[in-house]
């Protein structure tokens, strides 16, 4: 399921090199120590890496020419400028040089800050409106109560904070994706930021899935064949999911001392999308420092980072935080910080009724012949065992357990009540002594 993304306003393409918010100079800089690291001369190639259209890659190339940085390598003819070859001069490369020692940063020219909060107030993750259909075809095959979907509907839409609790092995990790997965639309991300003349790189195609491309028309020498501003890649919105690895570090501006270049936190790559703390209370901090982490961003809809010199900027705060826990929250926070979470959703074991629908679709997925009588023998004999307390993995893990016996003996897949005690066994460890 897709939601149409054309109510979402794309980042308009500069018609000059004012209208991209940047200095000249800095563009400069940025199309020379790009020239210099990856000897591109063609002026498509360098429309495409710089990611400006064509008439103001070839604006400012003109520029560096008038500078003596810039040279061209053949004569031009009005009709083939775009495909002409330049190359820097001696001065141009010492200017590369220079303006490398400040900065390795070259390729992409950055988005203004400015200008990407207006861009994230157009796409705005607090604008997505989920409906009951939505979030169901979005959870897929996952079995859940009609009442859970009351819950989980409101705080989607809301785009506040979620804290996810109750007994491992139920979904949780599964309903966060799927909430993901239900807003189906896409949004517009910054391959990099600028803030007080130092560049922040935000778009990771480890967490941005791009959607679709848009690209300059070689063949338009002073027209634009681009649909938005190529600075920005066209992606889903995304998904950061940490667990028990997560430290309070990785949500900090992350400064290259080699390559004098920032990298953007997590929360910062997520902006417009969903950030899955998954096991919370498993992480080296303890969960209340973890959400008090949180609680300025959740509040007031913007973040305050720090750059190498120490000086404090706030950036937008566009994301739907998701806590995953299996801990009673109670358990783990003080009242004032579950205030700050606004929606808190226990998600229970399932009954013996759905236990059964989720058996039986297991075992139709896996092609596992279902037995009424192993089925009677796991109901009535396994888990009195443990007092009939029911999960979501389990028809999952004791199906696929005996799908691997019965291939490694040779046998055609079935079911037994020899091997749902073999399987039972595997998920099940048993308290002992064990001799030292």
């Amino acid at each position: 399921m897709n939601i149409e993304a054309s109510h979402i306003t794309a980042p308009p393409v500069p018609r000059n090199l004012d209208a991209t918010g940047l200095s000249n100079v800095l563009m400069r800089d940025i199309l020379l120590k790009t020239m210099f690291r990856m000897s591109i001369t063609k002026v498509t190639e360098l429309s495409r890496t710089i990611c400006l259209p064509i008439p103001q890659t070839i604006e400012l190339i003109d520029l560096c020419r008038s500078e003596k940085l810039i040279e061209a390598m053949a004569t031009l003819s009005a009709s083939a400028q775009s495909e002409a070859n330049f190359q820097l001069t001696d001065s141009g490369k010492a200017r590369a040089l220079d303006a490398l020692s400040q900065s390795e940063y070259y390729g992409a020219m950055p988005v203004p800050m400015p200008m990407y909060e207006a861009q994230i107030r157009r796409q705005s993750i607090r604008d997505i409106q989920i409906t009951r259909r939505q979030l169901k075809i979005a959870m897929g095959d996952l079995i859940l109560p009609p009442t859970l979907m009351d819950d989980l509907g409101p705080a989607v839409s809301s785009g506040r904070s979620i804290l996810l609790y109750g007994p491992p092995g139920n979904g949780k990790s599964s309903i966060s994706n799927g909430i993901r997965a239900a807003m189906g639309d896409r949004i517009y991300v910054p391959r990099a930021v600028m803030h007080a003349g130092q560049i922040i790189s935000v778009y990771d195609p480890i967490v941005h899935t791009v959607a679709e491309s848009s690209e300059d028309n070689p063949s338009l020498l002073r027209q634009t064949g681009n649909r938005f501003d190529n600075r920005y890649v066209y992606c889903e919105r995304p998904t950061v999911i940490t667990g028990g690895e997560l430290t309070l570090d990785m949500l900090d501006l992350k400064f290259n001392p080699v390559s004098r270049t920032y990298q953007a936190p997590l929360q910062l790559k997520a902006t417009g999308g969903v950030f899955i703390i998954d096991d919370l209370g498993r992480q080296e901090e303890p969960p209340q420092a973890i959400v008090n982490r949180w609680i300025v961003p959740m509040e007031m809809n913007y973040d305050i980072l720090a750059l190498q010199s120490g000086e404090k900027f706030v950036v937008p705060f566009d994301t739907l935080v998701i806590f995953s826990t299996n801990f009673h929250p109670n358990d783990i926070f003080d009242q004032a910080a579950l205030r700050r979470i606004f929606y808190k959703i226990k998600i229970d074991g399932p009954d013996q009724s759905d236990f059964l629908k989720i058996f039986a679709m297991v075992a139709k997925k896996r092609k596992m012949p279902l037995d009424e009588e192993t089925i009677i023998y796991l109901i009535q004999k396994k888990y009195p065992t443990i007092k009939n307390v029911y999960a979501n993995y389990q028809p999952v893990f004791l199906i696929d357990q005996m799908i691997a016996i019965c291939d490694f003996e040779g046998k055609s897949r079935h079911m037994s009540p020899e091997l749902i005690d073999r399987a039972w066994k595997n998920m099940f460890v048993q308290q002992e002594t064990i001799a030292r």
